[in-house]
């Protein structure tokens, strides 16, 4: 008999792995409650990590084990109910599952011959997400990485549509001697806005911010200003749903009014805020939204699907298409009826995040999305009234969506060595494992900012937390 090929080999191999994944998954999947948010020891643990590419190797068993072994001892748990750092979401039963089908399938939506299932899921998911959003049904999506590519997406469209508004075709001959693309907003605008403006040409130094205090609410007599000052020159709007440090919102609705006015594109990126539509008790925050040119939000946020899930909506499908033109003579002619993902966003290279999100919105419904969303809300009014009624606990603003801004203060101390006891703490909290959560600023002062946005969460989580708060404090 020959030698055994590698194609026999792995069949082997794999045959057995999936036996011991599936006790493994099942494990990891169920004590995702139980385990620490970031485990304490992980920089010790991960000292000697670095080793020479092996010959042989050790197998995929033995590099499986080795790699749960890490993930248990220096690994982060932003799945379970006491991630509150930066906004992140769990993931729902079912877009778990599809997920873990997406892989398992090697799903891969660049186009529709691709995988058939996974484009028109896509397609079906964002029309759902439209109507969740009130976003005009005839406006085109795409599903990203997450906000920053999404916000790549609408931006990109936007600076078309800018360079078009010159006569000039910037996806062909660049920005190179047009003239500067006035950005107007506020001084909520996001780093991943930033990050964008900087890579398409822009500039992060050319954004025209109108803020009326250190905490950069929008000045609006300044930004009404502003857009007269451009005298019917086209112009990029930024509007900004959901501020990462309080949740707080640009005023979606009269920016947008004041902004239809003129000559101007008119972009709101509400990462995590779009979701203020799915309940009565917020959906105020944006109302005005189906007036604007785009909109983006993400699924790993609110939506609860793994990461990394993000979406771009954009008015005009053609704005989309010939930023990102992308064609060969071995590729599909773009056919709207089937269309060709990878060609209207900057990733050729997709895989079906569309499983989850389809799966999720397809197991629960509007109804479940409102569910989880107001379960959040009452998570971040019920810990805004402990900060509130907790001795050394500071309220540093009322909370207008899911996140709660405080502060450690025990009383005798000016502001400024609050904001150092605070970035202390703040480090001893992550350094403790118990829950991760960072500290940011409002203004000039240090504050904790914990979002709520995981359906795990639970009421005896924020108030363990709280205590942990104290006991660090006190240390």
């Amino acid at each position: 008999m020959g030698q055994r090929g590698l194609g026999e080999e792995f069949r082997d191999e794999l045959d057995a792995l999936v036996e011991s994944l599936a006790a493994n998954l099942t494990d990891v999947i169920r004590r995702t409650d139980e385990r620490l948010a970031l485990q304490p020891n992980a920089e010790q643990v991960l000292q000697n990590f670095k080793e020479p590419l092996p010959l042989e190797g050790c197998g995929a068993q033995a590099a499986i084990d080795r790699l749960i072994e890490l993930n248990e001892t220096a690994g982060g748990n932003t799945a379970g109910p006491k991630a509150f750092h930066f906004v992140i979401g769990g993931s729902t039963p079912a877009a778990l599952a599809a997920d873990l089908l997406a892989t398992a399938y090697d799903a891969i939506t660049y186009t529709w011959v691709l995988s058939p299932a996974g484009v028109e899921m896509e397609m079906q998911a964002l029309d759902w997400l439209k109507e969740i959003f009130e976003l005009p049904p005839e406006w085109s999506g795409v599903m990203v990485t997450g906000a920053t590519m999404a916000n790549f997406v609408c931006l990109a469209a936007g600076r078309q549509w800018w360079g078009e508004q010159h006569g000039l075709d910037v996806s062909e001959t660049g920005l190179s001697g047009a003239p500067q693309m006035p950005v107007l907003t506020s001084g909520f605008i996001h780093a991943s806005t930033l990050k964008v403006l900087a890579v398409q040409g822009v500039g992060r130094g050319n954004i025209q911010r109108f803020e009326k205090d250190d905490f950069g609410r929008l000045d609006l007599n300044a930004f009404a200003a502003g857009l007269e000052a451009l005298n019917g020159e086209p112009a990029l709007v930024i509007v900004n749903a959901g501020e990462v440090n309080a949740g707080e919102f640009d005023p979606v609705k009269e920016m947008i009014e004041l902004s239809r006015q003129h000559n101007c594109w008119v972009h709101v990126d509400g990462a995590f805020g779009l979701f203020a539509k799915v309940s009565p008790r917020t959906a105020h925050f944006v109302e005005g939204i189906e007036k604007a040119d785009s909109a983006t939000v993400d699924g790993h946020k609110w939506l609860n699907v793994p990461y990394d899930s993000g979406y771009a909506f954009v008015r005009d499908y053609g704005l989309m298409a010939r930023a990102f033109r992308y064609s060969a003579d071995y590729l599909p002619e773009e056919n709207s009826a089937r269309p060709t993902f990878g060609a209207i966003g900057p990733e050729s290279s997709r895989r079906a995040r569309s499983f989850a999100v389809w799966a999720t919105l397809k197991a629960y419904g509007r109804r479940g999305q409102q569910r989880l969303v107001e379960h959040c809300l009452d998570i971040a009014v019920y810990f805004a009234e402990r900060v509130r009624t907790t001795e050394h606990l500071e309220l540093m603003n009322d909370p207008k969506l899911n996140i709660v801004a405080f502060r450690y203060n025990p009383g005798g101390m000016s502001d400024e060595q609050l904001d150092e006891l605070n970035e202390n703490l703040g480090a001893r909290v992550i350094a403790d494992g118990r829950f991760l959560v960072g500290t940011s600023k409002i203004g000039a002062r240090t504050i904790f900012r914990p979002a709520f946005s995981n359906w795990r969460t639970r009421q005896e989580d924020v108030d363990e937390f709280a205590a942990v708060i104290l006991e660090l404090g006190q240390t």
